[in-house]
């Protein structure tokens, strides 16, 4: 009598079992952390047979689609105060949300000793372009209206503004040279504890609000295992390893 294998059937046994409670979750994430998100979601899916759908973009263009019936089921913002106000609305799964990163603004420039450590390059005035997302939809685009305001440079700067939809569009006015520089998330420009380029100034806390990030289940994922699977995921430790590598606090 040939002598049974068991091994390779019992791993066909746990792959079908995982395959068959695996679950797609739909998630809106915040412009600035496109990076991180993609190196969680691999790691998501390998670990808990799970997959993660992501759409990118501003805060406030998200809470409008949210509204509006968007299918997403879980909204990673780039503030606190949106997801707090979808809670509110009867919008989310109560209990759900967290801060899963603390961003960090900065200044860049694609250029390398263009912006200096100080952020003196600022008050010199000398470039033409300054690139920040819209204020009233990216939490990042509101931050760097706030530096300029403490610094009493907004009006100064006024007229050079270029102004992008979100983080995202910001940064590739930058890194495209349409502007010599702009207000950016560190994570966009930062990986494995150091500048990926150009220069840059990481603009201190205390001259703009905290930008607390904030991610809940929506009330479309109040079902889908996947959804809280992926909140679980990320407050452990191999997300925190990868949200801190971008430059943010946890």
């Amino acid at each position: 009598m040939r002598p049974v294998h068991f091994a390779p059937l019992l791993l066909a046994a746990c792959f079908c079992v995982n395959a068959a409670h695996a679950e797609e979750v739909q998630v809106a994430v915040a412009s600035n952390f496109t990076a991180p998100i993609q190196a969680i979601a691999a790691d998501f899916e390998k670990d808990t047979g799970h997959k993660l759908i992501a759409a990118y973009g501003a805060t406030g263009q998200f809470y409008t689609q949210i509204k509006n019936g968007a299918p997403f089921e879980v909204f990673l913002a780039a503030d606190d105060t949106t997801p707090a106000k979808l809670e509110s609305e009867g919008d989310t799964v109560k209990g759900s949300r967290f801060t899963y990163a603390i961003g960090t603004l900065a200044l860049w420039s694609a250029k390398d000793n263009y912006v200096d450590a100080k952020g003196q390059v600022l008050r010199d005035n000398a470039f033409q372009h300054l690139s920040i997302a819209n204020p009233k939809a990216a939490p990042y685009g509101l931050a760097a209206t706030q530096v300029l305001d403490k610094m009493g440079l907004a009006n100064q700067v006024k007229g050079k503004i270029v102004e992008g939809q979100n983080i995202t569009q910001a940064y590739q006015f930058v890194s495209t040279g349409n502007a010599e520089l702009g207000f950016v998330a560190l994570s966009q420009v930062f990986k494995d504890g150091k500048l990926a380029s150009g220069s840059a100034w990481i603009v201190p806390a205390e001259l703009h609000d905290p930008i607390k990030q904030d991610a809940v289940i929506l009330g479309k994922g109040r079902d889908n295992p996947a959804a809280k699977a992926l909140m679980d995921y990320l407050k452990g430790p191999k997300a925190a390893a990868i949200i801190q590598a971008y430059g943010y606090q946890r």
